[in-house]
């Protein structure tokens, strides 16, 4: 958010009708910030690495062992890190020469926002993983609670609109409109403290839970 935001003055996002000279002024208005900001980008991303091993770990204590949900979630959760760095490389590599012709730096600005906002897919599965652990957890009191599970339900549909900005330039549903931008932008924040929070929670929960000696796990 750092990088995004105060740094690379990636808020609020350039529609996407700008010119390429007004694109290419942009970078060059802001090499710096642009660099560093997305420089701290490729570097934050890595985090969602542990995050995502966390949630696996919960995942498959609800499956009883590491099965089917809780790979496709590391999978997932592993491509979510390669595309949150690939737009920011392309942004990087946008402002990496003053010279570049302002076409190039058009496309490679519309790969970097079409990539980071509109390739949401693997993201879907991330999200799919916790509403099936919460809402398919048969225990009374379930290791991801039940609220969350339909906290993420309303997420989920919240973030379908991005997968339909590649046919808008203008209006609510290109990259710079309330729905391709705005508000899950603003939503994924949200979910993603909610979340972080929760999922730390169920973390400790499993384990403050004793372990069964090995006699009464060969007898249960």
């Amino acid at each position: 958010m750092v990088g995004i935001l105060p740094l690379a003055r990636f808020f609020p996002s350039q529609p996407p009708t700008w010119d390429a000279i007004h694109i290419t002024h942009v970078y060059h208005s802001n090499v710096a910030g642009i660099r560093v900001g997305m420089v701290l980008v490729l570097v934050g991303s890595m985090f969602y690495v542990p995050w995502t091993a966390m949630l696996a770990k919960l995942i498959a204590a609800v499956e009883g062992k590491p099965g089917i949900l809780t790979f496709c979630q590391i999978i997932a959760g592993c491509t979510n890190v390669l595309l949150t760095a690939y737009p920011a490389g392309w942004w990087l590599t946008a402002s990496f020469r003053s010279d570049r012709d302002p076409k190039l730096v058009q496309l490679l600005n519309d790969i970097a926002w079409l990539q980071f906002l509109g390739v949401i897919a693997p993201f879907y599965f991330v999200v799919i993983s916790i509403i099936y652990a919460s809402l398919a957890d048969e225990d009374p009191d379930p290791i991801i609670p039940r609220w969350a599970g339909w906290f993420n339900v309303f997420f989920m549909l919240d973030l379908i609109p991005l997968s339909i900005i590649f046919f808008f330039k203008t209006g609510p549903f290109a990259w710079n409109g309330i729905f391709g931008f705005y508000l899950p932008f603003a939503t994924f924040w949200v979910w993603f403290f909610v979340m972080t929070y929760t999922v730390r929670r169920a973390l400790h929960r499993l384990d403050d839970v004793p372990a069964m000696p090995p006699a009464t796990a060969k007898a249960a």
